[in-house]
Protein backbone atom coordinates (compact mmCIF):
# COMPACT_ATOMS: atom_id res chain seq x y z
CA UNK A 1 0.00 0.00 0.00
CA UNK A 2 1.23 3.52 -1.04
CA UNK A 3 1.25 5.73 1.70
CA UNK A 4 2.65 8.58 0.37
CA UNK A 5 0.49 11.47 -1.04
CA UNK A 6 0.94 12.55 -4.58
CA UNK A 7 1.53 16.00 -5.57
CA UNK A 8 -2.11 17.06 -6.11
CA UNK A 9 -3.37 15.00 -3.08
CA UNK A 10 -0.99 17.60 -1.14
CA UNK A 11 -2.38 20.37 -2.85
CA UNK A 12 -5.51 19.32 -1.88
CA UNK A 13 -4.67 18.66 2.04
CA UNK A 14 -3.83 22.30 1.30
CA UNK A 15 -6.75 23.45 0.18
CA UNK A 16 -8.44 21.87 3.01
CA UNK A 17 -6.53 23.66 5.64
CA UNK A 18 -6.45 26.67 4.43
CA UNK A 19 -10.82 26.67 3.96
CA UNK A 20 -11.07 25.15 7.74
CA UNK A 21 -8.68 28.01 8.57
CA UNK A 22 -10.67 30.56 6.95
CA UNK A 23 -14.24 29.45 7.25
CA UNK A 24 -14.61 27.57 10.65
CA UNK A 25 -17.01 29.46 12.63
CA UNK A 26 -15.38 31.97 15.07
CA UNK A 27 -17.69 30.34 17.94
CA UNK A 28 -17.13 27.05 17.76
CA UNK A 29 -13.23 27.15 17.96
CA UNK A 30 -11.75 25.37 21.14
CA UNK A 31 -16.04 24.54 22.45
CA UNK A 32 -14.49 20.97 22.10
CA UNK A 33 -11.79 21.12 23.79
CA UNK A 34 -13.07 22.52 26.87
CA UNK A 35 -16.15 20.05 26.92
CA UNK A 36 -19.01 22.36 26.10
CA UNK A 37 -22.31 20.99 25.51
CA UNK A 38 -22.44 21.56 21.81
CA UNK A 39 -25.95 22.44 20.68
CA UNK A 40 -28.38 22.43 17.72
CA UNK A 41 -27.27 25.50 16.14
CA UNK A 42 -23.44 24.78 16.59
CA UNK A 43 -23.97 22.11 14.72
CA UNK A 44 -25.47 23.53 11.82
CA UNK A 45 -23.74 26.29 11.82
CA UNK A 46 -20.50 24.25 10.35
CA UNK A 47 -23.26 22.00 8.66
CA UNK A 48 -23.98 25.45 6.53
CA UNK A 49 -20.83 26.35 6.11
CA UNK A 50 -19.91 22.62 4.25
CA UNK A 51 -22.95 22.66 2.45
CA UNK A 52 -22.28 26.16 0.87
CA UNK A 53 -18.90 24.73 -0.30
CA UNK A 54 -20.47 21.87 -1.49
CA UNK A 55 -18.45 19.61 0.68
CA UNK A 56 -21.02 18.19 3.54
CA UNK A 57 -21.43 15.12 2.11
CA UNK A 58 -18.15 13.51 0.26
CA UNK A 59 -19.18 10.02 0.18
CA UNK A 60 -22.84 10.44 -1.35
CA UNK A 61 -22.69 9.92 -5.30
CA UNK A 62 -22.46 13.20 -7.14
CA UNK A 63 -25.89 13.22 -8.48
CA UNK A 64 -27.25 13.32 -5.35
CA UNK A 65 -24.96 16.36 -4.17
CA UNK A 66 -21.71 14.87 -3.14
CA UNK A 67 -18.13 16.12 -4.21
CA UNK A 68 -17.01 13.45 -6.18
CA UNK A 69 -13.33 13.04 -3.92
CA UNK A 70 -11.40 9.95 -4.41
CA UNK A 71 -10.75 7.69 -1.48
CA UNK A 72 -8.08 9.50 -0.52
CA UNK A 73 -8.92 12.87 -0.95
CA UNK A 74 -12.38 11.40 1.87
CA UNK A 75 -9.40 10.47 3.80
CA UNK A 76 -7.31 13.67 3.66
CA UNK A 77 -10.69 15.49 4.12
CA UNK A 78 -11.45 13.53 7.73
CA UNK A 79 -7.66 13.65 8.72
CA UNK A 80 -8.00 17.41 8.37
CA UNK A 81 -11.30 18.11 9.97
CA UNK A 82 -9.91 15.90 13.05
CA UNK A 83 -6.50 18.13 13.31
CA UNK A 84 -8.67 21.45 13.31
CA UNK A 85 -10.87 20.17 16.35
CA UNK A 86 -13.51 20.64 13.77
CA UNK A 87 -16.93 19.51 15.61
CA UNK A 88 -18.69 16.24 14.00
CA UNK A 89 -21.68 16.60 11.84
CA UNK A 90 -24.49 14.47 13.13
CA UNK A 91 -24.41 11.69 11.06
CA UNK A 92 -28.02 10.58 11.41
CA UNK A 93 -29.54 12.06 7.87
CA UNK A 94 -25.79 12.35 6.10
CA UNK A 95 -24.37 9.07 6.78
CA UNK A 96 -27.51 7.06 8.08
CA UNK A 97 -31.05 7.57 6.39
CA UNK A 98 -29.06 9.83 3.61
CA UNK A 99 -27.73 6.82 1.84
CA UNK A 100 -30.72 4.37 2.86
CA UNK A 101 -33.14 7.19 1.12
CA UNK A 102 -30.49 7.23 -2.50
CA UNK A 103 -30.03 3.77 -2.42
CA UNK A 104 -33.64 2.43 -1.85
CA UNK A 105 -35.86 5.06 -2.02
CA UNK A 106 -38.39 6.42 -4.92
CA UNK A 107 -37.72 8.81 -7.30
CA UNK A 108 -39.70 11.09 -4.96
CA UNK A 109 -38.48 10.45 -1.56
CA UNK A 110 -34.95 11.22 -3.30
CA UNK A 111 -36.18 14.81 -4.77
CA UNK A 112 -37.61 15.77 -1.33
CA UNK A 113 -35.56 14.60 0.96
CA UNK A 114 -32.19 14.73 0.16
CA UNK A 115 -31.95 17.96 -0.52
CA UNK A 116 -32.65 19.04 3.04
CA UNK A 117 -30.22 16.83 4.41
CA UNK A 118 -27.82 18.23 2.24
CA UNK A 119 -28.87 21.80 3.26
CA UNK A 120 -29.23 20.96 7.27
CA UNK A 121 -33.09 21.98 6.66
CA UNK A 122 -34.06 18.80 8.23
CA UNK A 123 -32.50 16.96 11.40
CA UNK A 124 -33.04 13.80 11.87
CA UNK A 125 -32.91 10.75 14.72
CA UNK A 126 -33.01 7.16 14.68
CA UNK A 127 -35.92 5.07 16.01
CA UNK A 128 -34.20 1.64 16.17
CA UNK A 129 -33.31 0.55 20.04
CA UNK A 130 -35.88 -0.31 21.85
CA UNK A 131 -36.52 -1.53 25.68
CA UNK A 132 -35.52 -5.00 25.86
CA UNK A 133 -34.62 -4.82 21.85
CA UNK A 134 -30.68 -3.23 21.51
CA UNK A 135 -28.19 -5.72 20.72
CA UNK A 136 -31.26 -7.80 19.51
CA UNK A 137 -32.59 -5.65 17.50
CA UNK A 138 -34.70 -7.86 15.38
CA UNK A 139 -36.82 -8.43 18.55
CA UNK A 140 -38.34 -5.41 18.64
CA UNK A 141 -42.32 -4.69 19.21
CA UNK A 142 -43.07 -1.13 17.97
CA UNK A 143 -45.97 -2.14 15.53
CA UNK A 144 -47.12 -0.78 12.53
CA UNK A 145 -50.89 -1.64 11.35
CA UNK A 146 -51.49 -0.30 7.85
CA UNK A 147 -55.13 1.16 7.72
CA UNK A 148 -55.76 2.30 4.16
CA UNK A 149 -53.13 4.87 2.77
CA UNK A 150 -51.63 5.24 6.04
CA UNK A 151 -49.92 3.22 8.95
CA UNK A 152 -50.70 3.25 12.62
CA UNK A 153 -47.93 3.09 14.86
CA UNK A 154 -47.75 2.26 18.67
CA UNK A 155 -44.52 1.71 20.72
CA UNK A 156 -41.47 3.10 22.20
CA UNK A 157 -38.49 3.74 21.15
CA UNK A 158 -34.97 4.11 23.91
CA UNK A 159 -31.82 5.89 23.27
CA UNK A 160 -33.00 8.30 20.87
CA UNK A 161 -29.78 10.64 20.09
CA UNK A 162 -31.02 14.13 19.96
CA UNK A 163 -34.47 13.43 19.34
CA UNK A 164 -35.25 16.94 21.38
CA UNK A 165 -34.00 18.59 18.14
CA UNK A 166 -35.52 15.91 15.62
CA UNK A 167 -37.83 17.40 12.75
CA UNK A 168 -38.14 13.62 10.96
CA UNK A 169 -36.93 10.10 12.11
CA UNK A 170 -35.90 7.16 10.29
CA UNK A 171 -38.08 4.46 12.54
CA UNK A 172 -38.06 0.94 12.63
CA UNK A 173 -41.37 -0.94 13.00
CA UNK A 174 -43.10 -4.66 12.82
CA UNK A 175 -45.71 -4.75 10.02
CA UNK A 176 -45.92 -8.21 10.12
CA UNK A 177 -46.37 -9.93 13.81
CA UNK A 178 -46.55 -13.80 12.26
CA UNK A 179 -43.73 -13.44 9.92
CA UNK A 180 -39.95 -14.74 11.18
CA UNK A 181 -38.33 -11.39 13.38
CA UNK A 182 -36.28 -9.99 10.20
CA UNK A 183 -38.75 -10.56 7.32
CA UNK A 184 -41.67 -8.55 9.05
CA UNK A 185 -40.13 -5.52 10.05
CA UNK A 186 -40.50 -2.10 7.46
CA UNK A 187 -38.55 1.14 7.26
CA UNK A 188 -40.23 4.65 8.06
CA UNK A 189 -39.64 7.65 7.74
CA UNK A 190 -42.11 9.84 10.26
CA UNK A 191 -42.39 13.52 11.10
CA UNK A 192 -41.53 14.14 14.61
CA UNK A 193 -44.51 16.90 14.60
CA UNK A 194 -47.18 14.26 14.59
CA UNK A 195 -49.51 14.16 16.72
CA UNK A 196 -49.01 11.11 19.02
CA UNK A 197 -45.68 11.71 19.51
CA UNK A 198 -43.86 12.23 22.95
CA UNK A 199 -40.00 12.88 23.21
CA UNK A 200 -38.50 12.76 27.00
CA UNK A 201 -34.85 13.19 28.19
CA UNK A 202 -33.10 10.91 29.28
CA UNK A 203 -30.02 12.73 30.99
CA UNK A 204 -26.62 11.14 31.43
CA UNK A 205 -24.29 10.23 34.25
CA UNK A 206 -21.98 13.87 32.48
CA UNK A 207 -25.17 15.78 33.26
CA UNK A 208 -26.14 15.87 29.36
CA UNK A 209 -29.17 15.67 27.30
CA UNK A 210 -28.11 13.58 24.57
CA UNK A 211 -30.50 10.70 24.99
CA UNK A 212 -34.05 10.66 24.69
CA UNK A 213 -36.95 8.30 25.06
CA UNK A 214 -39.54 8.57 22.42
CA UNK A 215 -43.08 7.57 22.70
CA UNK A 216 -45.54 6.73 19.72
CA UNK A 217 -49.38 6.31 20.51
CA UNK A 218 -51.38 6.26 17.45
CA UNK A 219 -49.14 7.84 14.86
CA UNK A 220 -50.17 7.70 11.62
CA UNK A 221 -47.58 7.82 8.97
CA UNK A 222 -48.32 8.04 5.44
CA UNK A 223 -47.36 5.23 3.30
CA UNK A 224 -45.44 7.05 0.96
CA UNK A 225 -42.74 7.39 3.69
CA UNK A 226 -42.02 3.67 4.28
CA UNK A 227 -38.51 3.56 2.23
CA UNK A 228 -38.20 0.04 0.40
CA UNK A 229 -40.91 -2.75 0.04
CA UNK A 230 -43.52 -3.57 3.28
CA UNK A 231 -41.61 -6.20 5.32
CA UNK A 232 -38.25 -5.58 3.65
CA UNK A 233 -36.80 -2.74 6.30
CA UNK A 234 -34.73 -5.25 7.70
CA UNK A 235 -32.98 -4.99 4.31
CA UNK A 236 -32.31 -1.19 4.48
CA UNK A 237 -31.33 -1.81 8.65
CA UNK A 238 -28.55 -3.79 7.50
CA UNK A 239 -27.34 -2.00 4.93
CA UNK A 240 -27.85 1.42 7.27
CA UNK A 241 -25.63 0.05 9.81
CA UNK A 242 -22.62 -1.08 8.12
CA UNK A 243 -22.32 2.32 7.00
CA UNK A 244 -22.68 3.44 10.68
CA UNK A 245 -20.12 1.18 12.16
CA UNK A 246 -17.18 3.01 10.15
CA UNK A 247 -18.05 6.23 10.82
CA UNK A 248 -18.22 4.64 14.05
CA UNK A 249 -14.66 4.09 13.93
CA UNK A 250 -13.67 7.39 14.39
CA UNK A 251 -9.99 7.05 13.31
CA UNK A 252 -9.23 10.38 12.56
CA UNK A 253 -10.46 11.57 15.97
CA UNK A 254 -8.83 9.14 18.14
CA UNK A 255 -5.57 9.92 15.91
CA UNK A 256 -5.75 13.83 17.83
CA UNK A 257 -6.87 12.40 20.66
CA UNK A 258 -4.03 10.27 21.21
CA UNK A 259 -2.14 13.91 20.48
CA UNK A 260 -4.05 16.10 23.19
CA UNK A 261 -3.24 12.36 25.73
CA UNK A 262 0.58 12.89 25.10
CA UNK A 263 0.28 16.65 25.79
CA UNK A 264 -1.42 16.16 28.89
CA UNK A 265 1.54 13.61 29.44
CA UNK A 266 4.48 15.70 29.33
CA UNK A 267 3.23 18.39 31.83
CA UNK A 268 3.90 18.61 35.06
CA UNK A 269 0.81 18.59 37.68
CA UNK A 270 1.89 19.34 41.23
CA UNK A 271 5.29 19.73 40.89
CA UNK A 272 4.91 15.43 40.17
CA UNK A 273 7.16 14.52 36.98
CA UNK A 274 5.50 14.10 33.91
CA UNK A 275 3.49 11.16 33.16
CA UNK A 276 5.68 10.18 30.18
CA UNK A 277 8.13 9.77 32.33
CA UNK A 278 6.25 6.76 33.95
CA UNK A 279 7.15 3.45 31.73
CA UNK A 280 3.87 1.69 32.58
CA UNK A 281 2.11 4.58 30.88
CA UNK A 282 4.07 5.26 28.60
CA UNK A 283 3.97 1.73 27.32
CA UNK A 284 0.29 2.57 27.67
CA UNK A 285 0.45 5.05 25.13
CA UNK A 286 2.29 3.60 22.32
CA UNK A 287 -0.06 0.27 22.67
CA UNK A 288 -2.93 2.70 21.89
CA UNK A 289 -1.06 3.93 19.12
CA UNK A 290 0.17 0.75 17.29
CA UNK A 291 -3.36 -0.19 17.94
CA UNK A 292 -4.50 2.61 16.42
CA UNK A 293 -2.38 2.67 13.62
CA UNK A 294 -3.29 -1.02 12.44
CA UNK A 295 -6.76 0.24 12.42
CA UNK A 296 -6.04 2.92 10.24
CA UNK A 297 -4.68 0.55 7.83
CA UNK A 298 -7.98 -1.48 8.03
CA UNK A 299 -10.29 1.52 7.69
CA UNK A 300 -7.75 2.56 4.46
CA UNK A 301 -8.66 -0.91 2.92
CA UNK A 302 -12.43 -0.66 3.67
CA UNK A 303 -12.18 2.88 1.80
CA UNK A 304 -10.43 1.38 -1.06
CA UNK A 305 -13.07 -1.32 -1.33
CA UNK A 306 -15.89 1.52 -1.73
CA UNK A 307 -13.87 2.56 -4.13
CA UNK A 308 -14.00 -0.33 -6.25
CA UNK A 309 -17.84 -0.68 -5.91
CA UNK A 310 -17.73 -2.90 -2.57
CA UNK A 311 -20.46 -1.89 0.42
CA UNK A 312 -18.96 -2.24 3.72
CA UNK A 313 -18.75 -6.24 4.74
CA UNK A 314 -17.64 -8.11 7.54
CA UNK A 315 -14.47 -5.64 8.09
CA UNK A 316 -17.13 -2.91 9.18
CA UNK A 317 -17.65 -4.68 12.67
CA UNK A 318 -14.08 -4.84 12.53
CA UNK A 319 -13.51 -1.20 12.55
CA UNK A 320 -16.82 -1.02 15.26
CA UNK A 321 -14.96 -2.93 18.00
CA UNK A 322 -11.71 -1.51 17.82
CA UNK A 323 -12.55 1.71 17.04
CA UNK A 324 -15.13 2.02 20.01
CA UNK A 325 -12.48 0.36 22.30
CA UNK A 326 -9.37 2.71 21.20
CA UNK A 327 -11.99 5.80 22.17
CA UNK A 328 -12.64 3.97 25.58
CA UNK A 329 -8.86 3.39 26.16
CA UNK A 330 -8.33 7.34 25.29
CA UNK A 331 -10.83 8.57 28.13
CA UNK A 332 -9.60 5.85 30.31
CA UNK A 333 -5.59 7.32 29.95
CA UNK A 334 -7.05 10.76 30.26
CA UNK A 335 -8.58 10.14 33.53
CA UNK A 336 -5.77 8.24 35.34
CA UNK A 337 -3.66 11.63 34.31
CA UNK A 338 -6.09 13.53 35.92
CA UNK A 339 -6.37 11.29 38.65
CA UNK A 340 -8.39 12.97 42.29
CA UNK A 341 -8.75 16.41 39.93
CA UNK A 342 -11.07 14.07 37.28
CA UNK A 343 -13.50 13.09 39.89
CA UNK A 344 -16.25 14.16 40.26
CA UNK A 345 -16.86 16.79 38.15
CA UNK A 346 -20.09 17.38 36.36
CA UNK A 347 -21.06 20.01 33.71
CA UNK A 348 -21.27 23.09 35.67
CA UNK A 349 -19.94 22.55 38.68
CA UNK A 350 -18.37 25.62 40.30
CA UNK A 351 -20.19 27.64 38.05
CA UNK A 352 -20.79 31.13 39.29
CA UNK A 353 -18.19 30.73 41.77
CA UNK A 354 -14.84 33.24 41.76
CA UNK A 355 -13.07 30.26 41.51
CA UNK A 356 -12.92 27.60 39.01
CA UNK A 357 -12.50 24.32 40.38
CA UNK A 358 -9.33 23.09 41.24
CA UNK A 359 -6.65 21.10 39.20
CA UNK A 360 -5.91 21.86 35.65
CA UNK A 361 -8.49 22.49 33.30
CA UNK A 362 -8.54 19.95 31.14
CA UNK A 363 -9.28 17.38 34.11
CA UNK A 364 -12.76 18.80 34.50
CA UNK A 365 -14.61 17.31 31.86
CA UNK A 366 -12.11 13.54 32.03
CA UNK A 367 -14.89 11.60 34.05
CA UNK A 368 -18.17 12.68 32.58
CA UNK A 369 -16.09 12.01 28.87
CA UNK A 370 -15.11 7.91 30.80
CA UNK A 371 -18.55 7.60 31.86
CA UNK A 372 -20.20 8.94 28.21
CA UNK A 373 -17.65 6.84 26.23
CA UNK A 374 -19.15 3.54 27.86
CA UNK A 375 -21.71 3.55 25.25
CA UNK A 376 -19.62 3.23 22.26
CA UNK A 377 -19.31 -0.08 22.21
CA UNK A 378 -22.89 -0.94 22.53
CA UNK A 379 -24.55 1.34 19.85
CA UNK A 380 -24.76 0.30 16.67
CA UNK A 381 -24.59 -3.37 17.28
CA UNK A 382 -23.01 -4.22 20.47
CA UNK A 383 -19.21 -5.70 20.01
CA UNK A 384 -20.13 -8.83 21.33
CA UNK A 385 -23.08 -8.85 18.09
CA UNK A 386 -20.12 -7.59 15.74
CA UNK A 387 -17.50 -10.77 17.02
CA UNK A 388 -20.64 -12.97 16.08
CA UNK A 389 -21.07 -11.40 12.70
CA UNK A 390 -16.90 -11.55 12.06
CA UNK A 391 -17.04 -15.45 12.91
CA UNK A 392 -19.61 -16.33 10.70
CA UNK A 393 -18.97 -14.10 8.02
CA UNK A 394 -15.20 -13.97 8.67
CA UNK A 395 -14.38 -17.19 10.06
CA UNK A 396 -17.31 -19.51 8.51
CA UNK A 397 -18.11 -20.67 11.83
Amino acid sequence: MDLEFSPEEIAFRDEVRTFITENYPEELRGKQDEGDELTKEDFLSWHRVLHKKGWVAPAWPVEYGGTGWTVTQRFIFSEETARADCIRLMPFGLTMVGPVIYTFGTPEQKAHFLPRILSGEDWWCQGYSEPGSGSDLASLRTKAVRDGDHYVVNGQKTWTTMAQHADWGFFLVRTDPDAKMQEGISFLLIDMKTPGIEVRPIITLGGEHEVNEVFLDNVKVPVENRVFEENKGWTCAKFLLAHERVGIAGVAASKRGIEKIKDIARTEIDGDKPLLANPFYRRKVAELEMDLTALEFTELRTLAGEAAGKGPGPESSVLKIKGSEIQQRLTELALEAAGHYGAPYFRGFGEGDNEHPIGPDWAHRTAPSYYNMRKTTIYGGSNEIQRNIIAKMVLGL
